[in-house]
């Protein structure tokens, strides 16, 4: 990782950071412990998922709202209102006696993660000289939350599935004590923000390439987060370990693979590298190799997940819209909206087969990958890079600097 030299605010970026990895890893505790929970309420699969797809809809929706409200209130207020909706869901979650109840909390939980996401990033970056450095410290805090969220969700869940989420509420409630006493606005407070600014930056046809392609693969992210849990059938515990080695793998992608394999290939193409492993992985779990087989692919899985999600951030602020709360709220807009139906989809298939949503995983996933190898040379001419299959490569040797620059001068 970069070095945080000569960044006068560390003390207010390491406290986001930190509230990044609580955030995250309230996302992923729910992994190991949706088969109990099923169990306990008397919930079907389709239901069970309805726990992320609650979650990711409301979060997904109240993205731009949470993104224009900044503009108002500031970016610490609206990430502290966020941090203490979570905190309030997750304990009550933990006292919920049905299916609706829990849903209906993550929902809740899903509002308070999208007010922290709207403004975590934009923050960062706003306080940060390196913006390559806080991007990936931010990312590697998300992949270091999915590896600890499971394994306290396993770990904890052998006891009962309320108790990890008691714990969500605790994490929460300290990164609330984080944000509040550690965490700034930026000196220049943000301008007022229009709806129409949000949707506008889909006209650029690099960002809407982007957008396609981070729309499949996000997809196909929750098929493998939400669904594998039910797919692999093991005990709470062997499955929070599961996941965790999966959150390891996702680590290991961001913090040391996507970004040095960027600088030497291009983030375009490392892209494509990445959604490309990802798409065999679906294919291997599809074919139901055993367990131990879906196991150690899934973990590889997790790699090339990694690999994408450091190079998608960095990628949507390089062809984003100078003021990066327009990029935040696009962005996240089709990464979360696209992933919302995920869960509930694979949840509805699994009486037709279990490998039936890895099947429509990786065929959506090809639908990504068409999109990037016919429209990639247009993020790629827009960032200064070059890729090697398209006849289009002209276009982006004409623009000048090079793949680091470009990144750097947004």
């Amino acid at each position: 990782m970069a070095s945080p030299r000569n960044e006068p605010n560390r003390t207010a970026i390491y406290a986001t950071a930190l509230t990044a990895f609580f955030a995250i890893a309230g996302i992923a505790v729910v992994d190991p412990i949706l088969p109990v929970i099923g169990e306990e309420i008397g919930a079907s699969t389709w239901q069970i998922e309805l726990l992320f797809t609650a979650y990711i809809a409301v979060m997904a929706l109240g993205m731009i709202p949470a993104v224009m409200a900044t503009g108002r209130f500031g970016y610490k207020k609206i990430l502290a209102t966020g941090v203490s909706l979570v905190a309030v869901a997750a304990v009550l979650a933990a006292l919920s006696t049905s299916i609706g109840q829990l849903a209906a909390l993550r929902g809740l939980w899903g509002l308070g993660n999208a007010m922290f996401f709207a403004t975590a990033m934009v923050l960062l970056v706003s306080l940060a000289n390196d913006r390559e450095w806080v991007v990936e410290l931010f990312e590697t805090c998300v992949g270091l939350g999915f590896a600890v969220g499971p394994l306290i969700g396993g770990l904890l869940g052998g006891i009962s599935w309320r108790v990890p989420f008691f714990v969500c509420g605790v994490f929460m409630l300290v990164a609330l004590l984080v944000s509040v006493t550690r965490l700034k606005d930026p000196a220049e407070k943000p301008a007022p923000l229009r709806l129409g600014q949000v949707f506008h930056l889909f006209r650029k046809p690099g960002f809407l390439a982007l957008a396609a392609v981070t729309a499949a693969y996000n997809f196909c992210f929750f098929v493998v987060l939400g669904y594998t849990p039910v797919f692999l059938g093991l005990d709470v515990v062997p499955l929070g370990l599961v996941f965790t080695a999966w959150g390891v793998g996702l680590a290991v992608g961001i913090l040391v693979v996507g970004h040095r394999l960027a600088h030497r290939v291009g983030a375009v193409q490392t892209l494509g590298v990445a959604i490309v492993g990802v798409l065999v992985a679906l294919v291997l779990l599809a074919l139901d190799l055993g367990t131990a087989w879906s196991v150690v692919v899934l973990v590889g899985a997790g790699v090339f997940m990694g690999i994408a999600n450091a190079n998608l951030t960095d990628l949507s602020l390089a062809l984003g819209d100078p003021d990066r709360r327009v990029t935040t709220g696009a962005f996240n807009l089709v990464r979360w909206g696209f992933a919302a139906p995920a869960p509930v989809i694979a949840g509805l298939l699994h009486p037709v087969s279990a490998t039936a949503p890895f099947w429509l995983g990786a065929g959506i996933l090809v639908l990504g990958v068409v999109v990037f190898v016919a429209f990639g040379h247009r993020m790629a001419g827009e960032l200064g890079e070059r890729v090697l299959w398209s006849r289009w490569n002209r276009r982006a040797r004409a623009v000048e600097g090079t793949p680091e620059e470009a990144l750097g001068e947004v």
